[in-house]
């Protein structure tokens, strides 16, 4: 809390510092069995209150956030790679291939399988050599100090 010049208490905010901290925890660990939960906590927030706030901010239910950047990253893999749906399922961290298949057909409009033949290997298209696109492809690191 801080004073105003005419001594009126403004506090000044700090959930954005910690719905920021609970996204990218979201976004670097999304292949972990993380629950909305261990978001809360990272933001020092209850669950509920935590919830509201998330929604109030980002539009989603922070639920609704990591389901999404989980299919993101299933859909990526199952472009680039040639891994079995179970095994994407398992990496992106959800246990069941039946809810993945359901919430990837529900997100994409198809199942994984499906969008896997629409979309062929980026490898077949590709006109940049792999070095180079594996030296500018985004890396896969935590990108938050964590207080453990």
């Amino acid at each position: 809390m801080q004073k105003s010049r005419d001594n009126r208490i403004v506090v000044v905010s700090t959930v954005s510092r910690q719905l920021l901290r609970a996204r990218d925890l979201a976004d670097s660990r999304y292949s972990e069995p993380l629950e909305v939960e261990d978001m809360a906590r990272a933001a020092s927030l209850s669950r509920s209150h935590f919830s509201e706030r998330f929604k109030a901010a980002f539009g989603v239910s922070p639920h609704a956030y990591l389901l999404t950047r989980r299919l993101e990253r299933a859909a990526s893999m199952l472009r680039n790679t040639d891994y079995q749906v179970a095994y994407i399922c398992m990496s992106v961290g959800l246990a069941s291939v039946g809810s993945f298949t359901t919430s990837f057909k529900r997100a994409y409009g198809v199942t994984p399988a499906e969008y896997r033949r629409k979309h062929p290997p980026a490898a077949a298209r590709a006109m940049i050599p792999g070095c180079v696109a594996r030296f500018y492809g985004r890396p896969e690191h935590r990108t938050f100090r964590e207080d453990s």
